[in-house]
């Protein structure tokens, strides 16, 4: 027996309105920025480095990753942040209490955003935006992309001038390395040093970079 349509005249949800607010959450907000940065890109960002770890994890090292899973999820990893804001790193770990506190506020964000949404939604999008209903797997890749975002945030701020990123730069890499994950560390070798050239560079090294590809496969 088929379930009768329902009725979307009388309804009506804040959800997708609301977290489209997080454009307006800048990150980094304790250090001087050249090029700022809010958790709206910050979070598409994750999500394609996210997708690309999942891809080189199934393609190469034997995972068997959903990496479109992975890739939706790390979109919303961060949409807590709209009521709560972008806590820096120093602050947020600054001891185990602070910690713990933080952790707590988060969860109630989440579920408080997850209360907004219809009642035939929620058991699709709690996975999605409950930090704690995210598979551990998933919250792997998911953190290991977030860490890479922020190291290459960390760049683009040392090309643009400014040393205020230079001790999270070190700080961030020596994160990437303890993480002993080889689609990380593929992704570092493979992809990152291209973040360092010009728009220019990149479409004037395209035949340099093809004859490099065709050498080394021949």
């Amino acid at each position: 027996m088929s379930k009768a349509p329902i009725s979307t005249t009388k309804m009506q949800s804040h959800f997708f309105a609301y977290i489209s607010k997080i454009r307006w959450v800048i990150r980094w907000g304790l250090k001087r920025n050249a090029i700022p940065e809010n958790v709206m890109e910050h979070s598409w960002e994750v999500a394609t480095i996210a997708h690309a770890l999942a891809v080189l994890s199934n393609s190469r090292f034997g995972g068997q990753y959903d990496a479109n899973l992975v890739a939706t999820t790390a979109l919303y990893h961060d949409v807590s942040e709209v009521i709560t804001g972008d806590m820096p790193t120093p602050i947020k770990y600054h001891s185990k209490g602070m910690q713990k506190a933080f952790k707590e506020v988060e969860i109630q964000a989440e579920r408080e955003l997850i209360a907004l949404l219809p009642e035939d939604m929620k058991a699709a999008f709690t996975p999605l935006v409950v930090s704690s209903e995210v598979p551990a797997e998933v919250k792997r890749l998911i953190k290991g992309a977030d860490t890479l975002a922020a190291f290459l945030k960390c760049q683009e701020e040392l090309k643009a001038g400014n040393s205020e990123f230079s001790k999270a730069a070190q700080d961030i890499a020596a994160r990437l390395a303890a993480f002993n994950m080889p689609e990380v560390d593929t992704f570092l070798g493979l992809f990152a040093p291209s973040y360092k050239l010009t728009l220019d560079e990149l479409l004037n090294g395209r035949e340099t970079v093809r004859a490099l590809n065709q050498a080394n496969e021949g």
